[in-house]
């Protein structure tokens, strides 16, 4: 036999193992795939049946009776029922409510919030872990009992202010029922609405969508308010359940369409198998229901729009961009139907134009103003109310003894001449160089002011804190400051309307941009003249107060010199930005020797929230030390004047002329009895009889002296400290 026949014959199937090696190896990992893709299932299946079993406590585990089991977590610590009634509705609900909190096992408090201050112990809730459950009834034209009157109040003001911001309440749990009657449709659970809007807004987060009672038992939803609460009940006692085992129900985002609320669609809320009018009722009850977070657009206009959500997507740039330029064509419009005369600001039967605008008197309503007639307004202080409640006045309490409970701050204009980055009013106020409005008489404003100001104090009638002896003196104002918004001096008739507020025994501050220095020469005497000094040269005004005046430079420098030729008190009132014009030192005092004031009030900057028509930020704020550094340096250099006082809480402080300390004693205070003496004398006499800033000066209290250890608060009164106080990245 052949050998070489013999090899072949032996190698062939290696050869033929060889040329089919690809399909070999694709068959060993096809299947160890498989393999693994077995075992993989396997394990998923067990794991899934480890889940699904309940595991009992071992009977090793028992220990003098007791079973050792895990720490269990607790979602739901107790429930707090809030209610605000008038004729006992709302408090009847609330025990209902309560009695079937209790069948959970939870505990549950019951709170009238007559008696309660959120000031203090609503931020509580934030950490708590409890669910708050607000109860409120709407009382005559859509206003909040009397019982909830300070409450909502409260958090409407807080839900707008910058100093809590929008994660305030964050992590607050909440649900709201209304109670209302739908006859009265333009307000119909209006207090309800509100509530739930302004929790939203501080940050809470809602557990529920709002409910609406209804006692027109015509258009009541499951035929009676009782009904109404019933059905709402048992929908939030499902909820609770949810929440103590640790079940996230979807709620509302509110990103929802009106309408289409997402958290409908998945089966929160059972639907009744029925007829054709059920769907429909269903359907009605989605879109009713709907909070008002859902559908923020139509709630808040654009400047709220953007407050609330600051961040813009890019992807949603050009939609908003349509919308702003469609808003301006609809405006234009409306304004060319209107037939204004742009120029001359007439209408068409030539007569002046009101400067309060719909959508501006909307806006600044929003803002807390109450509007009188066509171009002022007035607006209660944060420091009046502070001072009702003995937690300490302003600092013109501190440097001029003005007792700030009594203290009105209005405006006879609301329009200025700058748009200055720190105005704390966003620009929601009008602008111009002259007076080209309809224009209104200073009696008629005067009254208004007094009036308007007199039911904002009324209204903490009952407040937790507010001392009855303030409150009363509250009622009688005795001070104004026409420092509120805008450019008081710009209205035609402001000697006329300073006369009257003598003649009412109400002391004047009157605070100018300086920039009408003719209007500050032709003014009369008032107690205290303000001139805002913003910055010390050319560049860092334009650029701090955006005036616009093109001369604005020399009308800044005619008004400090028109300051100096008064003879009662003068106030130079010093703003300072950290980083914009804090360096200015030199130029600051040659401004001092120019307008000779008797006293400088130098003040941080205070941050009011972003705009997008300013670019200031937290960062802008100074410290406190910076600030009392700063008047130091600047004392240094204008040798008639010392630091008088200081009030640390509003990071301000005074430096006045040596003319104010006599004998070694500081006499920076105001003897408002003598003024108006002397303001008498000086109508009588037609002007005549003239009289100096000395001649009603009174001794500085101690505790207001800069160095003293009150720092300038009032050992009268207590200091209050808000809980949730954060460290804060300036000196503000």
């Amino acid at each position: 036999m052949d050998p070489s026949v013999d090899t072949w014959d032996l190698s062939s199937p290696l050869i033929s193992l060889w040329i089919n090696r690809f399909y070999i190896y694709l068959g060993f990992a096809v299947s160890i795939s498989l393999w693994i893709c077995l075992q993989i299932v396997s394990k998923t299946q067990d794991r899934s049946l480890q889940e699904k079993s309940v595991p009992r406590a071992p009977q090793d585990l028992m220990t003098n009776g007791y079973v050792s089991l895990q720490e269990k977590d607790i979602f739901v610590s107790g429930v707090k029922i809030f209610y605000g009634s008038q004729t006992g509705t709302a408090k009847g609900f609330a025990t209902v409510l309560a009695e079937a909190v209790m069948s959970l096992d939870l505990p549950v408090a019951i709170i009238n919030l007559k008696e309660y201050d959120p000031d203090d112990h609503l931020i509580e809730e934030v950490t708590s872990k409890n669910v708050c459950v607000f109860l409120v009834a709407t009382y005559t034209d859509g206003r909040p009992t009397e019982s909830a009157e300070w409450f909502c109040k409260w958090l409407e003001e807080a839900s707008s202010d910058f100093r809590f911001g929008k994660s305030y309440l964050k992590s607050m749990r909440y649900a709201v029922f209304g109670l209302g009657n739908s006859a009265y449709a333009s307000h119909f659970n209006k207090v309800g609405k509100n509530v739930d809007k302004w929790l939203w807004m501080l940050g809470a987060h809602r557990v529920m969508s709002r409910g609406e009672g209804d006692c027109d038992v015509v258009k009541s939803k499951h035929g009676s308010i009782e009904a109404d609460f019933r059905a709402w009940k048992t929908k939030f006692i499902s909820q609770l359940q949810a929440l103590q085992k640790g079940e996230r129900k979807k709620s509302c985002g509110g990103h929802c369409k009106k309408g289409k609320c997402e958290s409908h669609q998945h089966g929160s809320e059972e639907r009744e198998e029925g007829s054709h009018e059920q769907d429909e009722l269903h359907h009605k009850d989605t879109e009713e229901e709907e909070p008002f977070e859902s559908s923020s657009e139509e709630e808040f206009g654009g400047e709220d729009r953007q407050s609330l959500n600051s961040i813009v997507d890019v992807e949603d740039l050009g939609k908003i961009m349509d919308h702003v330029k469609k808003e301006k064509r609809e405006k234009e419009q409306q304004e060319e139907k209107s037939g204004l005369f742009r120029n001359m600001g007439r209408n068409e039967d030539g007569e002046r134009r009101a400067m309060i605008t719909p959508a501006l008197r909307e806006a600044l309503t929003k803002q807390g103003y109450q509007l009188i007639g066509s171009h002022s307004g007035v607006k209660l202080c944060r420091w009046t109310k502070s001072m009702l409640r003995g937690r300490g006045g302003c600092y013109k309490h501190t440097f001029y003894g003005i007792e700030s409970h009594r203290c009105m701050e209005t405006t006879p204009s609301l329009a200025c001449a700058n748009k200055c980055v720190f105005c704390w009013r966003h620009h929601t106020n009008p602008v111009g160089t002259e007076w080209r409005w309809k224009m209104d008489q200073p009696e008629m404003i005067l009254k208004e002011a007094v009036e308007n100001h007199q039911n904002m104090i009324k209204q903490f009638k009952g407040v937790p804190g507010v001392k009855a002896e303030r409150f009363e003196e509250g009622m009688t104002v005795k001070h104004c400051a026409l420092s509120l918004v805008g450019e008081p001096i710009m209205y035609p008739e402001i000697n006329r309307f300073l006369k009257l507020l003598h003649q009412c025994k109400i002391s004047s501050f009157l605070v100018t941009n300086a920039q009408f220095p003719a209007e500050i020469r032709n003014l009369k005497p008032v107690t205290q003249l303000y001139v805002s000094v913003d910055a010390s040269t050319k560049e860092s005004l334009k650029k701090i107060d955006r005036p616009l005046f093109k001369d604005f430079w020399q009308r800044f420098l005619d008004s400090l010199k028109a300051l100096a030729a008064k003879q009662q008190r003068t106030v130079y009132r010093l703003t300072l930005v950290k980083a914009w014009n804090v360096d200015e030192l030199q130029a600051y005092a040659q401004l001092v020797f120019l307008g000779n004031p008797d006293f400088i009030e130098v003040k941080g900057v205070t941050y009011c929230g972003e705009s997008s028509a300013s670019s200031l930020t937290m960062a802008h704020v100074p410290w406190h030390e910076e600030v009392v550094q700063f008047v130091r340096e600047l004392v240094d250099l204008i040798p008639d004047y010392e630091i008088a006082c200081e009030h640390e809480h509003s990071n301000c402080l005074l430096i006045a002329h040596k003319k104010f300390k006599i004998g070694g004693e500081w006499w920076t205070w105001i003897d408002y009895n003598r003024f108006q003496e002397l303001i008498q004398e000086y109508e009588d006499s037609g002007g005549s009889k003239t009289f100096s800033a000395k001649d009603y000066m009174a001794r500085t209290p101690h505790w207001a002296l800069f160095g003293a250890n009150e720092r300038g608060f009032d050992p009268k009164d207590t200091r209050h400290q808000r809980k949730n106080k954060s460290k804060a990245i300036s000196g503000c």
